[in-house]
């Protein structure tokens, strides 16, 4: 079973593809905690539209998949009894900016989010913490020890 599958889009102002972040993908698969299921790197024009950026670097058909289910995902209404907010690449990736797209199963999280399922549960929403709350949790916790 597929564990939960993240959209992990991340800009580069001067994209130096030094194959490092791959790398570091590469090792959380290794060690079982994800499984980097495609990855794209996309630039987004002046004029708002996205083209796809080739990299030797990256394995043949890399960003298919990515290109697929992203594409899908945005022409398709969600379902009348879910209410969710309308999610697209283009909006994520600034006007003149350059993203690389990953899509990462988190393999670590399919035991609990099976274990939320079985109990009736369901995941209402996440998001990652930006920043500055990331800085403000580590001096609250820092004045807490």
């Amino acid at each position: 079973m597929t564990g939960p599958v993240q959209v992990l889009v991340v800009g580069f102002d001067e994209p130096t593809y030094s194959g490092e972040v791959l790398a570091e993908l590469t090792r959380l698969e290794a060690a079982g905690l994800v499984r980097l299921v495609d990855l794209l790197v996309v630039a987004r024009t002046a004029g708002g539209e996205l083209e796809i950026v080739a990299d030797e670097r990256l394995p043949a058909g890399s960003g298919e998949l990515a290109v697929e289910v992203l594409t899908r995902a945005e022409s398709e209404p969600a379902p009348a009894d879910e209410d969710t907010a309308t999610w697209s690449l283009a909006d994520a990736v600034p006007a003149g900016g350059t993203a690389a797209v990953a899509l990462v199963e988190h393999v670590w999280a399919s035991p609990l989010r099976d274990a939320i399922r079985r109990n009736g549960g369901r995941a209402l929403d996440e998001t990652w913490l930006a920043p500055d709350d990331v800085a403000l949790l580590e001096r609250l916790e820092h004045d807490r020890s």
